[in-house]
Parts: structure tokens; sequence; C-alpha cells
């Protein structure tokens, strides 16, 4: 998310950052390449316009000149405007006092509508507010059948409308059904067009006629860019949305319609997708977001997927194990690894950790190494992964082939096993929770 943003606003201004002195000339051209980067990023042209204008006006003046590091202090004002460019606040869900709390969910066809859906219900579920589903995209072959699914998978009900039939009256059945049910979030799933037009806005303005909305977010694809930015325009006025949810932040999107879309359209961004997973959703905080824009890491980020991805009872029992007995076998190593594997691709892992950046070659971020290393201990039987110290020269040989990596491999982790096996037990006897960073392949 935001890579080659990332990088080149962090190239600009670790040049800024090097300098003992900053003058006025040298603020106004190291802006001017900040200028150049988020024109390149696809940011609308006004809100780049506006947001140089606002660190220019901070940035020059005897606060910034006078501090005993004024690049440190540049960075500083580029984080605070990135972060009111994003909408200052977290803006979370407008939750109704009586449920359900309707939120109706539009889009063009394509930009992951459906999907986006499922996940809202799923993160809802997750914080312990049961939702319904309601398949309103009556238009789409095979829309209801997809919502479904994916609907079974969450273990979330899904309110079906039929093939063709009336997207208006199956939302205001399904609102009816969440009323009974005692449902606190009913989510209503649009018809999507592949552009703007006349007929699909009257739809949906009389299904938020029936259902009355507290939400109405809008779903854009960003690798759209600039596109996305006029679509949300064009639902806006139509309807009036409340906020944006980003799909695809996990591509190769150059960060554009991020950084305009609140500024021209004036609504917040309040989800973005990033991955295919239907956990991959998250909320977006913009101080947080700003800092991991300028790669100043987010632990917050990283603490939320460790809660997702983690299974409580087998964090327990590992935790229970090492800090009693201080002892840690290959198969304790293969739960843990598993766990940080469910947390996420790795190379987006570390970029959430602060003071990481560039201190990690991408050789160790690789997925690939921790697939090797999985591999290399499926390829033992129990009892080696039990009791590492039988892992003689035959037997190391054997699980090489059996893994298909060559045996300087397998030694490898095994050195690296060792290692950690003494760091467990100088933890014995100590409390509290066990990091998972120390659990990594190197």
């Amino acid at each position: 998310m935001f890579d080659e943003l990332s990088q080149k606003l962090d190239s600009v201004l670790s040049r800024l950052r090097q300098r003992g002195v900053l003058t006025e000339p040298m603020i106004r051209e190291g802006l001017r390449e900040v200028r150049r980067v988020l024109l390149e990023a696809d940011v609308n042209y006004r809100v780049t316009r506006e947001f140089v204008e606002r660190v220019q006006e901070r940035a020059v003046g005897e606060e910034i000149l006078g501090s005993v590091s004024p690049g440190q202090q540049i960075v500083k004002v580029v984080h605070d405007e990135l972060a009111a460019l994003l909408g200052d606040d977290a803006p979370g869900i407008d939750w109704s006092s009586v449920p359900p709390t309707v939120v109706l969910v539009v889009g063009l066809q394509g930009s992951g509508k459906t999907t986006t859906a499922a996940k809202l219900a799923r993160r809802f579920r997750r914080q312990g507010r049961e939702p319904m589903l309601a398949a309103c995209d009556l238009q789409r072959p095979a829309a209801v059948d997809q919502l479904v699914t994916l609907g079974r998978r969450i273990e979330v009900p899904v309110h079906e409308g039929t093939s063709g039939g009336d997207p208006v009256a199956t939302a205001s059945s399904a609102l009816g059904r969440a009323r009974e049910s005692g449902i606190a979030a009913l989510i209503v799933d649009s018809a999507g067009r592949l552009q703007i037009d006349a007929p699909m806005m009257e739809e949906l303005g009389r299904i938020k006629s029936a259902v009355s909305p507290h939400e109405i977010l809008f779903v854009a694809d960003a690798m759209t860019g600039q596109e996305a930015v006029r679509i949300a325009e064009g639902f806006d006025e139509a309807l009036g949305l409340t906020g944006i949810i980003l799909t695809k932040m996990d591509g190769d999107a150059r960060g554009g319609a991020a950084l305009s879309i609140r500024g021209v359209v004036g609504k917040p961004i309040k989800f973005v997708g990033v991955g295919e997973g239907l956990e991959d959703l998250e909320i977006v905080d913009p101080r947080r977001l700003a800092g991991r824009i300028l790669r100043q890491g987010d632990v917050v980020g990283l603490v939320e997927r460790a809660q997702r991805a983690a299974d409580q009872e087998e964090s327990e029992k590992l935790q229970a194990k090492v800090l009693g007995e201080g002892r840690f076998t290959l198969e304790d190593f293969l739960t843990a690894l598993k766990q940080v594997q469910r947390m996420g691709p790795l190379e987006q892992l570390v970029k959430l950790i602060p003071g990481v950046k560039g201190k990690i070659p991408a050789a160790a971020t690789d997925p690939r190494r921790m697939k090797h290393v999985e591999a290399i201990i499926l390829s033992m039987t129990p009892e080696e992964r039990k009791r590492p110290e039988l892992l003689n020269g035959s037997r190391r040989a054997r699980i090489a082939k059996g893994s298909g990596r060559p045996v300087s491999e397998v030694n490898r982790l095994m050195k690296q096993f060792k290692e950690m096996n003494k760091m467990m037990k100088q933890l014995k006897g100590m409390r509290g929770m066990l990091g998972m960073s120390g659990l990594m392949p190197r």
C-alpha cells in the first residue's frame, strides 16, 4: 500500500533530514519535489497545490528554522498535513441507537462491492455486532449466489432477492426481517453498473428511501486513480455519501485516489481493502495511515493483525509451555510460524514496525522463505519434531530430499532453532506475553 509514493516521499524528505540547517530556499526546493511526487502519484492537482501551500506556510518560519533538528520538524509538518488531508479523525461507523444500523453499499461493477459487503459483515461480527447481508444486486448474473456463498463462509445470514426481481422490495423485506431478528447491522449490497447511469441512480434513490440507511458507503477501486474521484462525486451528488471504502490498496495503485478523494468529495475514507481475504479490511486512522505513507510504521495496525490471526488457545498453550518448561520444540515452532503467516505477507508486516525501514533485506521477507522452513519441518517425523537432537547427518539428508531444499538450509534452520531454544530457556519463570517477533525465521 502506497509503496511507490512512500519510497519517493521518503527520498525527498531524507535529503531535508540530512541537513543541519534549513534555509527558506532549501525548504521551497524540497516542497517542489514533494509536489512533483504527489502529482506523479496521480493526486488531484488542486489538492496537491493546497497541501504544499499549507506545508510551506507552516515550515517557513522561526519555529522551524530555529529548531535543533529542522529536517525532523519538516517531516512532522508533512505528517500532520497528510493526516489532515486524509481526514484527521478515524471516522468509523455511525451506529444507530435503535438497531439495526443500515449500511447501503454502492459502487460500479468490478470495484469489489459484493466482497466488500461481506468483509464489512465479517468485521461487524468480530466486534460482537450480529450482521445480516441483503442481496439486492438482482441484475448481475450469479451476484446473489456470490453473496450467499460469502455469507456461508463467514456464518452470516443473507436475505436473498430473486434474480431479475425488485431490489427495492428485497431491501424493504430484509429490513423487516432484521428488525424481527434483533440484527445489529443490515448491509445492503446494491447493483452496480459499468458506468454511472440514470436508471441505476434512480434505483439506488428508491432503495435509500425504502430503508433510510445510516451509512451510504461508496466502494471505489483504488487502481482507477482520479476516475474513482470523479465517479465518487457523481454518487455523492445523487445519494449523499457518508464515506468511502477503497479496495485493492494492496496492488500497485499509486495512491492518488486515497489522497484526493476526501479533498475533492469532502467525505472520509472509512475503510481500505488490503487483500483478497475476508479479514483484509482495515479501518482508516488518518494519523496512522500518514505514518505508514512516510514509512514510520504502525504498531497499532500490527497488533490488530496479530489479534485477528492468533488462535487464543494455541497461543496460551505455547506461552504456558515455554514459560513453564523453558522448552521449545519444532512442533511449537511450526504452530508459531502458521500464526505469523495468518497475519499476512511478511513484507507487509515489517512495514508496520517502526525503525526497521531499510534494515531488513528484501530476501529475508520473501514469502517463499517461510514456506521453505515449513516444508523442512513437515518433512520430519513427529518424533524428530519433538526431539530435534535425533537429527544426525543421514536424517538431515533425508529431510532435505523430502522437502526439496538443500542440506545447508536444513542445517541453518537447526542452528537458528538451537539459538532460539537458548533464548526460551532464559525466559523460563518470566511472565507476560510471548512476542511473535522472535519466532520468525531469519
